[in-house]
Order: structure tokens, then sequence, then C-alpha cells
């Protein structure tokens, strides 16, 4: 299950309408920097297909300026 956090820096003006977006996706969880314009982002995927998709969604969004992975790891589903 790939978990992911994420530090995201909105346009200019867009903080809140990107922070909504994301807050939309289920995979995502948001998190706004009180004193920057700052999104932290958290992620939360089942498999190697749902993150694929999720990435491509989230490449579609026109209110990110920079989007930088911070730490990121995958636990494998033991059964």
């Amino acid at each position: 299950m790939p978990i992911k956090s994420y530090l995201v820096h909105p346009n200019l003006g867009k903080k809140q309408l990107l922070h909504t977006a994301l807050s939309q996706i289920e995979q995502c969880e948001v998190i706004p920097a009180e004193n920057e314009n700052l999104l932290i982002l958290v992620t939360e995927t089942q498999n190697k297909t749902e993150e694929e998709n999720l990435q491509e969604r989230l490449s579609l969004l026109k209110d990110i300026k920079l989007m930088a992975l911070v730490s990121g790891f995958n636990t494998p589903k033991t059964f």
C-alpha cells in the first residue's frame, strides 16, 4: 500500500481552490500551512494501478505550481 507525502506549492491566489480540489480526492489528505502559501498532501493508495491513476489525476490539476515528494514507502500486503 503506497503512502506518500508531498509539499504542494499552489499558483498565486489558488491555495484555497487547490485545497478544496485535493480534499475531494478520496486517497488524499490535505493540511494547509498556516504561515506559507503551501499545502501538505498525504496520499494512500491500495496498489500500483490506483497509485498511477492518482498521479495522473494530480498532474491534471492546473492550480499546482510545484509538487515535491517528501517521503514515500510501500507496505506490501502479506497473506
